[in-house]
Parts: structure tokens; C-alpha cells; sequence
């Protein structure tokens, strides 16, 4: 397998691994009680929780860039260091961006982004 689609593999990981975190903070800051009933009242979470959601639609918003660039360097074979390592600059700096949104710490989240972003565009380099 290559170096890309084991990263996407991990990224599918970080995908369950960030809903589970999102959804116990989201729960936990609504109350037991909402969390295990029907949740058909719109209840305000706290502001860690807020963050924590923000960030996985944040996510859910370049994993679909991240899947495409795997799987097209994997089918025309174009993968190279640099993909790969775009690729793991991608994933490590997504699951830096998980703590770094919900700390609340100005600028942090953002370098995490343009990481996650640079990495994006090292993996797109060798399909040109």
C-alpha cells in the first residue's frame, strides 16, 4: 500500500476517533439526560464543545480533497517523497488542529490549517 492510502486509511481513523470526541463534548455539555434521549430540543453547548464541532466540520470540509489526491496517486502511480510526505503533513497536522481549535489559542488553529493545506498542494505537485 501506498505511503498516501495509508494515510487515508489513518484518516478514516481520525474521522471516528474525531466524531466520538466531538459527540462526548457535545453531549456532555448538553446534559446526560439530552444525550440519551431524542435530542429534539436544540439545547447551546459550551464553547469547548462549540469549537470541537466547528473543527470536525472543518474537517469533514478537506477530507474529501485528501481522499481524491490518495486515490489519484495511487491509480496513475505518481506518488513520490514529496506526496508522501505531504500526505503525513496533512494528517499529523489535522489531528494537531483538533486540540489546537478547542484550546482556544490565537493564531495556533490557523497554523494547523495552512500545514494541513500545504500538505494538500504536495500531494496535488507530482500530478502536474
Amino acid at each position: 500500500m501506498t505511503p498516501e492510502l495509508t494515510y487515508l486509511l489513518w484518516a478514516v481513523i481520525l474521522l471516528i476517533v474525531h466524531a466520538l470526541v466531538q459527540a462526548t463534548f457535545s453531549d456532555l455539555s448538553k446534559g446526560l439526560g439530552w444525550a440519551l434521549g431524542p435530542q429534539d430540543e436544540n439545547r447551546d453547548q459550551n464553547l469547548v464543545a462549540g469549537r470541537i464541532e466547528r473543527a470536525l466540520n472543518n474537517y469533514l470540509e478537506t477530507l474529501p480533497a485528501f481522499i481524491a489526491l490518495a486515490l489519484l496517486l495511487a491509480v496513475t502511480q505518481s506518488g513520490t517523497a514529496t506526496s508522501a510526505l505531504g500526505a503525513a503533513l496533512w494528517f499529523w497536522a489535522r489531528v494537531a488542529y483538533i486540540p489546537a481549535y478547542a484550546s482556544g489559542i490565537p493564531l495556533v488553529r490557523s497554523v494547523a490549517w495552512f500545514a494541513s493545506l500545504a500538505g494538500l498542494v504536495m500531494m496535488m505537485l507530482p500530478l502536474f
